[in-house]
């Protein structure tokens, strides 16, 4: 099958889920199978967490669940909740120990993990097991906006040009990289810069996914969705030039990129490689795949002028997504039309 990353990825999530449902209350379970066909298994996961944080808290802080496991919650123990409780586990979020390590989340962790409460109550009350949504009452922190880092024109070229010319921070490295990583690395970075992917969706790509014919290549989106997005003959001919070394070595391995032991490559090593090479040229950027894929949106907007096919291109299912993201770009779009219509010729 063509998703064979994703489906394995998915097996992997589903069972790593069901180890953690057995560190939370049994009433989870149902929860969890009913909002599956609306969220993915990293979601799920993600809410598995937060809610085991939340009822630690509860036996710890919270009077009326002191000398509980939380085997022995009940969701009837929900109703004992306040919204103040909520509150306060909000402000315990801040810091906290769990197992003798410690932790802390910003104002975006606090809203997650308050997403999540509010999803699960909101459940049980639509399904009459809760007399009241208390969580609904509980005030979203204030999000302040975080500054998008991405790469300009100049960062762009000197980092393919670092790629191209295997320029590392030494001869060894240099020489390691020309003789084994240079036309992947190249070919990957340049798909990051050039499409916009996702680092799982570059990762999950197939080589018969690649379309050199008409320049296309189809991906599959969260959600498992899939589709088809194009790119430039300058991508076209260092993805060619990486696959004609890839048939030199014979490899039987259907996977577009791959790992020093010729396997499908990960998605922590693509993040490394990343990082690896923009360390080199923009030391005080901390630049991601998810900063290519900025940098991507970025310039495609500017050479559009269309939110819509902004969103349509980076997989964004909201177009108000697209626009949160390059609002301050939309300024500088609406202060160079302001010129465009002239009042007199």
């Amino acid at each position: 099958m063509k998703d064979d990353f994703f489906r394995e990825r998915n097996i992997h999530y589903t069972k790593l889920l069901r180890q953690k449902l057995n560190a939370l209350p049994y009433f989870c379970r149902e929860f969890f199978v009913g909002i599956e066909t609306q969220t993915s298994p990293l979601t799920r996961i993600n809410y598995a967490n937060d809610l085991k944080i939340f009822f630690d808290y509860l036996i710890n802080n919270v009077p009326a669940f002191k000398n509980k496991y939380i085997d022995e919650i009940e969701l009837s123990d929900l109703e004992k909740v306040t919204s103040t409780d909520i509150e306060m586990f909000l402000s315990y979020l801040s810091h906290y120990d769990i197992d003798a390590k410690s932790y802390s989340n910003n104002e975006r962790g606090k809203a997650r993990k308050l997403s999540t409460l509010k999803t699960l109550f909101k459940f049980f009350y639509n399904k009459d097991k809760l007399s009241q949504n208390v969580a609904s009452k509980v005030a979203s922190p204030k999000l302040h906006e975080k500054e998008i880092i991405r790469l300009n024109s100049d960062e762009i070229v000197e980092l393919l040009d670092v790629l191209e010319n295997a320029k590392l921070n030494s001869e060894h490295q240099s020489a390691y990289v020309r003789n084994n990583t240079k036309k992947r690395d190249l070919a990957i970075i340049s798909l990051l810069l050039g499409t916009g992917i996702r680092v799982s969706e570059c990762v999950g790509l197939n080589i018969d996914d690649i379309d050199f014919n008409n320049n296309a290549f189809t991906v599959t989106r969260k959600g498992g969705n899939r589709s088809t997005l194009y790119f430039s003959d300058e991508i076209k001919a260092v993805l060619i030039d990486y696959m004609e070394e890839r048939k030199e070595k014979n490899i039987n391995e259907k996977a577009l990129f791959l790992s020093l032991r010729d396997k499908r490559i990960s998605v922590r090593a693509v993040e490394y490689l990343v990082k690896k090479y923009a360390k080199i040229i923009s030391p005080l950027k901390k630049i991601t795949p998810h900063k290519l894929r900025s940098t991507y949106g970025t310039n495609l907007y500017k050479a559009t002028k269309d939110i819509y096919v902004v969103a349509e291109v980076l997989g964004h299912k909201d177009v108000n997504t697209t626009k949160k993201h390059y609002a301050a770009i939309s300024e500088d779009i609406k202060k160079e039309a302001s010129t465009k219509v002239k009042l007199r010729n």
